[in-house]
């Protein structure tokens, strides 16, 4: 096991240590990490106690079929953006019944990056059920490296929510 990898099943289980305490569950709505965060968790043995679902919407289409993210959110703001990654919480959360969620979609690169949205670009969500937080973040280096700060970045969010702090101090 890597160094980062460590890093990342400590956060992992951490979570579930916190998620247990708490008697609750989380669900992943996953787009540029392709399920990264749900392999994380799922590194840990035990996790089916906190761990209700993962979605992996890598197409938007698939986004607003699993998810119910709207449509017209693709054409206004992109998929890479607050608006899309806050709907795919809540849908993560109506559709798991899970209170606790995290959703993230970037840009990972090498390609598809923009002025706007440079490779790196990733939204992340987390929501409780009654709060909805977000943030942006720009991460550097190669796709394998944003989606693994991608990663570690929405497993420390969830560990602050459920410690009810605001995730996006991190």
């Amino acid at each position: 096991m890597t160094a980062n990898e460590y890093a990342l099943t400590q956060l992992a289980a951490e979570l579930g240590a916190q998620l247990i305490a708490a008697k609750a569950q989380v669900t992943t709505a996953e787009s540029c990490t392709g399920g990264g965060i749900a392999e994380a968790i799922t590194r840990i043995p035990g996790s089916s106690a906190w761990f209700e679902a993962g979605y992996v919407t890598y197409s938007n289409r698939q986004k607003t079929k699993q998810l119910s993210v709207p449509e017209a959110l693709f054409a206004t703001v992109g998929a890479v953006s607050q608006e899309v990654v806050e709907a795919m919480v809540r849908g993560a959360q109506a559709n798991s019944g899970a209170r606790f969620a995290v959703a993230v979609s970037g840009v990972a690169g090498p390609d598809g990056g923009s002025q706007e949205k440079p490779v790196g670009t990733v939204w992340l969500a987390w929501g409780d059920g009654a709060q909805l937080f977000s943030v942006r973040r720009q991460f550097a280096g190669d796709r394998s490296e944003v989606r693994r700060q991608t990663v570690e970045a929405a497993l420390a969010g969830l560990l602050r929510l459920l410690a009810q702090e605001n995730p996006n101090a991190g």
